[in-house]
């Protein structure tokens, strides 16, 4: 059965996770180090009876949750509180299954990949329509998140298979500082869901969110790709 073995880069702080299928997780966010040594220490004691397909399942069902909380949001604010519970199942189901399944040395790697990645694709599209159904964001703005999110998951994938490492994190940031990013808007939603950036507005919180998000995503995407399309083109240089 393959294994995944896991070390810590001292100077960078990057988690890494190799894998004898031949991906490496690359992980540079800023909580990667706490987080890992937390995953690793709440898998050690769980249930025997619990197992990794749980926690995806869990992971699944507590982002749907955050997407329908977010559709009630601007009708009921208890359901804002909602979000940040819903968020931190969501971490712990989508966080922990594959360290549960390497604490135990039950990896199915391939199995692993697809499913985690199919539940977030689902997950993100429920984000999106939620915020959009509960008219916390702007239809056209949550569909250029959706699509900006999709291509860079898209590149992701592409990299992973073309040149074997699965980057997690971009410019320090990582799905559970996201999460995290979430869970602060959703409770200042409670106090005012609109803002005024330098004398200007009111905006809605989440349409200046998301579009900050989109830049950040069409950025990442091009820098992303231009130094994969690079280091491929430097891998497989043309006899002349």
């Amino acid at each position: 059965m393959p294994t995944t073995t896991m070390t810590l880069e001292p100077r960078t702080g990057a988690v890494r996770q190799t894998s004898h299928a031949g991906r490496t997780r690359h992980n540079r966010s800023v909580l990667a180090d706490l987080e890992k040594k937390t995953l690793i220490w709440i898998a050690q004691r769980l249930p025997a009876w619990v197992h990794s397909d749980h926690l995806s399942a869990l992971g699944l069902v507590a982002m749907l949750g955050v997407g329908a909380a977010f559709a009630a949001g601007a009708t009921y604010t208890w359901a804002l509180p909602v979000v940040v519970v819903a968020l931190a199942l969501n971490w712990f189901g989508d966080s922990l299954d594959g360290t549960l399944a390497r604490v135990r040395n039950q990896q199915r790697p391939r199995y692993g990949y697809y499913v985690d990645h199919a539940i977030d694709v689902l997950g993100t599209a429920f984000l999106c329509g939620g915020l959009a159904l509960g008219g916390l964001m702007n239809p056209i703005v949550a569909m250029g998140l959706l699509a900006a999110y999709f291509g860079v998951m898209a590149e992701v994938f592409l990299a992973t298979n073309v040149r074997g490492v699965f980057k997690m994190s971009f410019l320090g940031f990582g799905p559970t500082e996201l999460r995290v990013i979430l869970a602060i808007g959703a409770l200042a939603l409670m106090r005012d869901p609109s803002v005024v950036i330098a004398g200007f507005g009111p905006f809605q919180l989440f349409d200046v969110g998301g579009i900050v998000a989109i830049v950040g995503l069409v950025l990442t995407f091009f820098i992303s790709s231009t130094t994969n399309a690079r280091a491929l083109y430097a891998a497989e240089p043309i006899e002349r």
